[in-house]
């Protein structure tokens, strides 16, 4: 599967790409949402169109390695993957997974009372 390939490419690239940059982290961060924003609307657009699609596992793998923000502003703005009950039960563990290693890291830092 092309598209996948592409996708996870991409990804890797900018994993890759973000330790050139002076705050990594942050770097990644933006990138990753940034990409999966992109990424959903082109699956939108190959829906539309009855091309070859991004499956929903990659989508899901985006969310979870950070860009779930990115992912949930391009579900909104191009009102994709927002009823199908499978994907959207799946999409919200990612993000609780993604909040709940984000407080852990930040109270094991001890960044969380100062």
């Amino acid at each position: 599967m092309m598209i996948n390939k592409i996708c996870y490419g991409l990804l890797a690239l900018s994993f890759v790409a973000s330790f050139w940059f002076l705050h990594p982290v942050w770097a990644w961060f933006l990138m990753v949402n940034v990409l999966t924003f992109f990424i959903y609307g082109a699956d939108k657009f190959a829906a539309r169109r009855s091309w070859q699609r991004v499956p929903e596992k990659t989508l899901l793998a985006f969310g979870l390695v950070g860009g779930w923000p990115g992912g949930l502003a391009a579900q909104q703005l191009f009102r994709h993957k927002t009823q199908k009950q499978p994907f959207k039960r799946w999409f919200v563990g990612s993000v609780v997974v993604n909040v709940a290693v984000l407080v852990g890291v930040v109270y094991g830092m001890g960044y969380w009372w100062g």
